[in-house]
């Protein structure tokens, strides 16, 4: 009886309870100053970052160019990062090593592409490494900026990712040093005979074919590209000697030095694709000493090559796409970013002067970075049309000047700088009148 009371009264209880509950009036909503506030986009913390793969020789034959490119890179990027990212996220460099092999620079480029599944790709250092790569980009329709693969035969093959961050094609380097001689030097002291000594290495191969006037075959179709009768012709310098030398494992340096010296040539015009190659071009002229009017490079602007030769450094000639006596403003994170901001950072990131190995790199990360930004999205096709849209009126602004290319991916209207070593340092000697902080040229060139 005690236990029918007892589940009588809880029953009652319970339903007490819940008729009150019911009857309760609705609490106040919390002041509208507590609620957290509306976010259109999450900090970048919160985000997965841009990534950005990058296949660069950071060993091998190429590897104090891939160094340099890599800073050149990570700078930006570093830079990007302290200003908040780029749409709302953090931007991340993964940097494979090639080791300056195609095979491997090919097989990292695709996995990039296929397994890190990367937002985008920045360009390698050489012709003969990109040569191979862009097709793979291109088949995944993956913008392609080429901080230094120069041959034609890249850009003729009518591939619309692909977007060149420097002057020219290398068939179109040489006229920049043989035009400065032409301007600068009185025509009874200019060279009448050329020696021609390069690497068989697809960039110094294209500068002799602009040079000589040869024909440039584009693989994979009928097309010839005829550069005749070539620069030396038209200036009417005579080429008295040309030997290549193979593109790997080269050591006869002496020999080489000896036969350019029989030929008496009044200038030499020496093409290779790495610093290395020229430092050993160079001492071997200087250990049989030979001294002719003029000594051009297609390598040598870097302090690793001044360090490599000494004082025989002083008088050589190199084109260069930058120099940082040239006051050229770009944008970075959406705010003008000149060459000396540029250098400034360098510096203050690296302890030491920067070269045009870090400055190419950076200027692709400037860019690509303008393109993200104006179209809102990682999506490649719409970066690839925002950069094929650029005009000299509306172009992608960088420490390297402003660029906007052609139906190929080169740039329209850029002329090379030519640099010269002078006791030490890299001087700005040409184009006289377009920028400030050009100095007279020396010639001939001091003796060794």
């Amino acid at each position: 009886m005690k236990r029918t009371v007892w589940f009588v009264l809880s029953s009652l209880m319970i339903l007490a309870v819940v008729l009150s509950a019911c009857a309760a009036p609705a609490q106040p909503e919390a002041p509208a100053q507590t609620a957290a506030p509306a976010q259109t986009e999450a900090p970048a913390a919160s985000q997965p970052p841009i990534r950005i793969g990058a296949s660069l020789p950071m060993t091998g034959g190429f590897a104090i160019n891939g160094q340099l490119h890599k800073e050149g890179y990570e700078l930006c990027v570093k830079l990007i990062n302290d200003k908040g990212g780029l749409l709302g996220r953090q931007v991340e460099m993964v940097i494979s090593d090639n080791q300056s092999d195609t095979e491997t620079a090919i097989a990292q480029t695709e996995r990039l592409i296929n397994q890190d599944k990367v937002d985008f790709i920045f360009g390698t250092f050489s012709s003969r490494l990109t040569f191979p790569m862009t097709p793979i980009t291109e088949q995944a329709k993956m913008v392609h900026p080429i901080p230094a693969g120069a041959a034609l035969r890249i850009y003729e093959r009518g591939q619309k990712y692909i977007f060149y961050f420097q002057p020219n094609a290398a068939e179109y380097v040489g006229k920049s040093p043989v035009e400065m001689i032409q301007n600068l030097v009185p025509e009874a002291d200019r060279p009448k005979t050329v020696a021609i000594v390069h690497a068989d290495d697809f960039f110094a191969n294209s500068i002799v074919i602009g040079l000589t006037g040869g024909k440039v075959e584009i693989e994979g179709s009928d097309r010839v590209v005829d550069l005749a009768p070539g620069v030396l012709a038209e200036a009417g310098w005579e080429v008295v000697f040309q030997q290549q030398w193979p593109e790997e494992g080269f050591s006869d340096w002496i020999s080489l030095a000896n036969s350019i010296k029989a030929s008496n040539a009044d200038m030499v015009f020496g093409l290779t694709a790495s610093p290395d190659e020229t430092i050993q071009l160079v001492r071997a002229m200087q250990t049989v000493d030979y001294n002719p009017k003029g000594v051009y490079l297609s390598q040598g602007t870097q302090e690793e090559f001044r360090e490599g030769v000494g004082d025989a450094a002083n008088g050589i000639f190199i084109h260069s796409s930058w120099h940082p006596a040239v006051q050229w403003e770009g944008l970075l994170a959406g705010e003008p970013f000149t060459n000396q901001d540029f250098i400034a950072a360098y510096q203050a990131e690296y302890g030491k002067d920067p070269d045009e190995d870090v400055a190419i790199p950076f200027a692709i990360c400037q860019g690509i970075d303008q393109a993200v930004r104006a179209v809102g999205s990682t999506d490649n096709t719409a970066v690839r049309d925002w950069l094929a849209a650029r005009t000299e009126a509306e172009p992608v602004k960088t420490i390297l000047g402003d660029f906007h290319w052609d139906e190929r991916g080169l740039p329209l209207n850029k002329p090379f700088l030519m640099t010269q070593w002078q006791n030490g340092e890299l001087k700005f000697v040409y184009p006289l009148g377009e920028f400030p902080g050009t100095v007279d040229l020396i010639w001939p060139k001091p003796e060794w």
